[in-house]
């Protein structure tokens, strides 16, 4: 048995009235912060070691959401102020959702303070192409380069348009939004025309390029969209985020997802694509149903999911 000093992870445990259930991966150095903050404003934490995997319990005070909410703010502004983690400097104002085995709100948590309790995250990606007759397999596909300001995978390759999903929010109201702020496409066109296809789930861990602490977990639910554009559509950065938008063909994407040039989730996405158009299938790659396999992974916390995939 791993004593208490040297666990490097923790599952973070809820009650209900099952029972204890687990919903987010919390690490050494986040426990230890906990244990070092004044009581009044961390609450108890009661920490198990006695099994092969170390368990902890924040109590958190209050019986509803928003004072369970307000109850978490406060420990992770307080982190904020003191700049204990660098991933709080990202603080972006958006709270996001977490879920109890019957797929009841629990509490939320501030987007940028998801990694340090290792929650489930969600979002949605959609990849908008056009039809070109002239090109391999006869489509070409809008692909953004991310602003070199961005906190997080400064300058790589992304998906048309993605986001985070927020307490509440619906998917495809949540895809319309982001696709008018980044990509400036028209609420028409998107409402009309977008599709929605089904939805990817992963656990990422985290490295330098993302911007905070590496070694981070998040467990992600992404909804996905296809887009197929008119001609005359054409995306323009709005907000930001992206910095250009360029019509890639197929073999072009092939050779900088090869080389690594995507955000890591949206070169899975992208390769999801590639097996929904039947650009990747089984006649080029021995091992297409491992990667399917990978591309919806079961998460280990509960929350909303969609139906089967097609």
């Amino acid at each position: 048995m791993l004593k208490e000093a040297f666990r490097p992870l923790y599952f973070w445990l809820w009650e209900d009235s099952l029972g204890s259930v687990p919903i987010g991966f919390v690490q050494r150095a986040v426990v230890e912060q906990l244990q070092q903050m004044p009581p009044e404003l961390r609450g108890d934490i009661v920490i198990d070691d006695s099994g092969s995997v170390g368990n902890i319990k924040l109590i958190l005070g209050g019986s509803t959401v928003e004072d369970r909410s307000k109850f978490i703010e406060q420990v992770t502004q307080h982190w904020r102020k003191q700049q204990t983690f660098h991933i709080l400097s990202t603080w972006r104002n958006e709270p996001w959702p977490i879920y109890d085995r019957e797929g009841q709100l629990c509490l939320n948590v501030e987007r940028s303070a998801a990694g340090l309790f290792g929650v489930n995250r969600y979002g949605v990606h959609m990849t908008a192409y056009v039809k070109n007759a002239s090109s391999s397999h006869g489509i070409k596909i809008w692909v953004p380069k991310r602003a070199a300001t961005k906190s997080n995978y400064p300058g790589m390759l992304d998906n048309t348009v993605a986001g985070g999903l927020m307490t509440g929010e619906d998917p495809f109201e949540c895809i319309i939004r982001e696709a008018d702020e980044e990509a400036s496409l028209p609420e028409s066109v998107v409402r009309t025309l977008a599709k929605p296809v089904g939805t990817v789930s992963y656990i990422h861990i985290t490295d330098k390029r993302a911007g905070g602490e590496a070694g981070l977990i998040y467990p992600e639910f992404q909804w996905v969209y296809d887009l197929e554009l008119p001609d005359h559509v054409i995306p323009v950065p709005k907000d930001g985020e992206a910095e250009s938008f360029t019509l890639c063909d197929i073999e072009a994407i092939q050779h900088n997802l090869a080389l690594g040039r995507f955000k890591p989730n949206c070169a899975l996405v992208m390769i999801d694509f590639f097996i929904r158009h039947g650009i990747l299938n089984r006649e080029n790659e021995v091992d297409l149903d491992e990667i399917c396999r990978h591309l919806r992974r079961t998460l280990p916390f509960p929350g909303p999911r969609q139906t089967p995939q097609p």
